[in-house]
C-alpha cells in the first residue's frame, strides 16, 4: 500500500512541477485543427464508401 501512495505523490509532483501545459489559446487552436481534420477524414471515408458501394452494385448487378 505504501508503494501506491508513493506512486500517487510522485505522479502529482510530476504533473504540477515538471509538465509544461499549453496555453488556453494554443489548446483552442489545436482543438479546432483536430475537429477540421476529423471532418475532412470523415468526408473522405464517406466518399470512398459511396464509390465502393456503387462499384460493388455494378459488379453484382451485372451478374
Amino acid at each position: 500500500m505504501n508503494k501506491i501512495g508513493l506512486y500517487l505523490r510522485e505522479s502529482y509532483n510530476e504533473l504540477v512541477h515538471n509538465v509544461t501545459w499549453p496555453s488556453f489559446s494554443t489548446l483552442q487552436t489545436n482543438t479546432i485543427l483536430v475537429l477540421i481534420g476529423s471532418v475532412i477524414f470523415a468526408l473522405l471515408i464517406m466518399v470512398m464508401d459511396f464509390v465502393w458501394k456503387n462499384v460493388v452494385d455494378l459488379i453484382y448487378g451485372a451478374v
